[in-house]
């Protein structure tokens, strides 16, 4: 896929046909396939690694980290990402939907930018051995920080990057920061005791209720989705509630795996629910390509339609696999 004019992209199939597509449904279309795909890598999205630091401080330990946030994302994931394209196509139809001169003018602008460069190829390079060495992290006792520091390293040190490259970046740091306070204010809620009294609030009242842990785990996943309406970052959400809501899952006697990795799924889903529920919402609809009340109205239809094949889907899969 490739941008080749002001307002529209080129999308090439296998069959040669080609679709133009209106830069408003790619917008719709990327944002919410890239909070799906956040699902599918642990170290996909800031704030899975976050969860998981999380849900070890609850006393939930995600063994095999990255194995098992993938094998347990997969299928449910993929079922997202082929449906979302399909559906957009349905209800948000692009205007125009065929043109015979698009592969001559993507061939001219292919042939304008040239062979991948030096830098290029040692960005892919770097980028899979930093992968590699996050997926392989616990087997060599190397933590994800090392492992993207090392990747920072061999940029900087072979030209890719310089410094200036790096203090410019003022939304990394913006992150890092507030990433670092999040994860200390919720370490010390739980160490003052606030959480589990939270928790067992809660748990108290659902089980006046007579409800089982499974109607239990329907409503704290429902009401933890929900509530980013009132977060403009996921990151922010995670380490605001997630400790909270897997105190009140383990209260709930839900079986803790099971709530540790839904809420951390959970937690990717809702990153199209708004322009500002996540940062790549933020930047798609900053591209001024998508009218907010499509936004808004195509961001909860969404939503649905992925929680319900998030409910079917990854129950039945997470049966299989004997997660609860």
């Amino acid at each position: 896929m490739r941008s080749i004019a002001g307002n529209e992209f080129v999308l090439f199939f296998g069959n040669g046909r080609i679709c133009i597509e209106s830069d408003s449904k790619i917008m719709v279309e990327m944002v919410t396939s890239a909070s799906s795909a956040g699902n599918l890598f642990l170290t996909a999205a800031a704030q899975n690694l976050l969860c998981v630091k999380l849900a070890e401080g609850v006393g939930v330990k995600i063994p095999n980290r990255w194995a098992t946030w993938l094998k347990f994302a997969s299928l449910p994931t993929c079922i997202s990402l082929l449906a979302t394209p399909i559906i957009l196509y349905k209800i948000f139809p692009p205007k125009t939907k065929n043109t015979p001169d698009a592969p001559a003018m993507a061939k001219r602008k292919l042939e304008q930018m040239g062979p991948v460069k030096r830098d290029e190829w040692v960005m892919i390079g770097t980028m899979l051995v930093t992968v590699a060495l996050w997926i392989s992290g616990d087997a060599l006792h190397m933590t994800s920080v090392v492992a993207a520091l090392l990747g920072l390293s061999v940029l900087l040190l072979l030209g890719v990057l310089d410094w200036d490259d790096c203090l410019s970046e003022k939304s990394a740091w913006d992150t890092l920061v507030w990433f670092g306070v999040l994860v200390g204010m919720a370490s010390q809620l739980n160490t003052l005791g606030i959480v589990p009294w939270m928790s067992d609030c809660v748990a108290k009242l659902l089980k006046s209720l007579s409800l089982g842990w499974h109607a239990s785990f329907g409503i704290l996943q429902a009401a933890y989705f929900f509530i980013h309406y009132l977060f403009a970052s996921q990151t922010a959400h995670v380490g605001a509630l997630y400790s909270t809501f897997l105190s009140m899952h383990l209260a709930s006697k839900v079986p803790g795996l099971l709530a540790a990795l839904a809420l951390g799924y959970n937690t990717n889903l809702f990153g199209a629910l708004t322009h500002y529920s996540s940062g790549q919402a933020a930047v798609y609809y900053g591209a001024g390509y998508v009218e907010l009340a499509d936004v808004f109205k195509l961001g909860i239809v969404m939503a649905l339609i992925n929680i319900v094949i998030w409910v079917l889907a990854g129950a039945l899969w997470w049966k299989i696999l004997g997660l609860y």
